[in-house]
């Protein structure tokens, strides 16, 4: 039996590289989901309901992303 450690290295780095992501984009979406939320911030450009829309969308996007990533990885493991 031999391991091919380039093949097993190149699994190694898309592992990781691919979990960082989704603990970005989780980490975004919080972050956006307590700015929808009311986090007290000093009014800029948009007016309060339009940040609290573009938080919601964002918040929303990146836990789409995260579980659009879980379920291929559910669908690669689970044949059928």
């Amino acid at each position: 039996m031999d391991i091919e450690w380039g093949t097993l290295g190149g699994v190694f780095g898309v592992s990781l590289g691919i979990t960082i992501v989704v603990v970005v984009m989780f980490s975004l979406g919080i972050a956006a989901w307590a700015r929808a939320a009311g986090e007290p911030r000093p009014a800029r450009a948009l007016p309060r309901r339009g940040r609290e829309r573009w938080a919601v969308a964002v918040a929303a996007v990146c836990f789409a992303a995260c579980l659009a990533v879980a379920g291929y990885g559910i669908d690669l493991i689970i044949p059928g």
